[in-house]
């Protein structure tokens, strides 16, 4: 099957999970910003965890396909309509037929919207990925995002009409992402290079998002973090969800297309459930910091595996 970009939109992208082992020779993880919107897309289509899907950011593209398609879209609402004017609902899978487009506007809640197909986007994979790295210009389509009249290969999955039924019943719930955004974090790498006051301020401040934040990290603009000296340091290993002090005291969450080492202090880190949250923050959208133990997290997520052990294992095969 043949998908056919008619309006690529400002910046839509071929993602899937990420390059992984890489870093050491300066090359990034990139793949999808909302990890939760984009194993719940494969989901409702019936792919396999880790299937490339299309990243549409704050304005979607046009597509047509050339043979029938089971699709489904999720994240940002980005009003999508097909060419017969019938709305598209967010978390729902649909079947459309032969030649049919699918248009999606402008995002009128989150950021990021994504397009899942049942089957596999097939373009080549680059070192075991088929996420697109801008900024290094490999994976996905050409290494770019897509622009008008792109033609994307798709080897679509031949589904019976019991599964594919099945599938068109499934829905997910999608949030209304909301302006302001609580995310948690857990302090350090480097948070003994910052005041008392400056700490207090950080979790404190309610922070805005700026115009500049993007793929590779989210600016935000309030009240400076006082560092005790300066906040450079011998560049070190940085993680998605990094959190850096700039030698102005205002934060920069590194993203998914984040750079392998940097050289300002990192306050804390965004734990890995609240990532999706930023993925689909608008700049204007307000962030507020709140800290949490690691410990903590390490018991919440023990008590979850245990519940779900027991819930799947009965009573009697359950070892003690």
């Amino acid at each position: 099957m043949i998908m056919t970009i008619l309006q690529a939109g400002p910046l839509t992208t071929v993602q899937d999970t990420g390059r992984f082992g890489f870093m050491e020779y300066g090359i990034g993880r990139s793949g999808v910003m909302d990890t939760l919107a984009y194993s719940q897309a494969n989901e409702l289509v019936g792919n396999p965890p880790g299937e490339a899907v299309l990243e549409m950011t704050l304005m979607g593209a046009e597509i047509m396909f050339d043979e029938e398609a089971l699709i489904a879209y999720t994240g940002a609402d980005m009003q999508v309509v097909l060419d017969d004017g019938s709305p598209i609902e967010r978390g729902r899978a649909y079947q459309l037929a032969k030649g049919q487009r699918i248009r999606f506007g402008i995002a009128r809640s989150g950021v990021r919207a994504y397009l899942a197909v049942a089957g596999t986007i097939d373009v080549p994979e680059v070192m075991g990925s088929r996420s697109t790295n801008l900024k290094c210009g490999i994976g996905g389509y050409h290494g770019r995002k897509l622009q008008n009249g792109d033609v994307l290969p798709v080897s679509i999955r031949k589904d019976s009409e019991l599964q594919i039924r099945k599938l068109l019943c499934r829905q997910i719930k999608q949030p209304d992402y909301e302006k302001e955004k609580r995310i948690r974090v857990v302090l350090g790498p480097q948070e003994d290079m910052f005041r008392e006051e400056g700490i207090r301020t950080f979790f404190h401040e309610a922070y805005t998002v700026s115009t500049e934040s993007d793929r590779m990290g989210i600016r935000l603009l309030g009240e400076a973090v006082l560092a005790k000296e300066k906040t450079d340091i011998i560049s070190d290993g940085i993680v998605f969800g990094s959190i850096q002090i700039t030698s102005a005291g205002l934060p920069i969450i590194m993203m998914a297309d984040h750079q392998t080492t940097g050289g300002y202090a990192k306050i804390a880190t965004v734990i890995n459930e609240d990532l999706p949250v930023l993925a689909q923050a608008r700049p204007g959208d307000l962030i507020q910091f709140e800290k949490v133990e690691i410990r903590s997290l390490q018991k919440k997520h023990f008590r979850m595996f245990r519940g779900f052990w027991q819930r799947k294992c009965p009573a009697g095969q359950q070892r003690r």
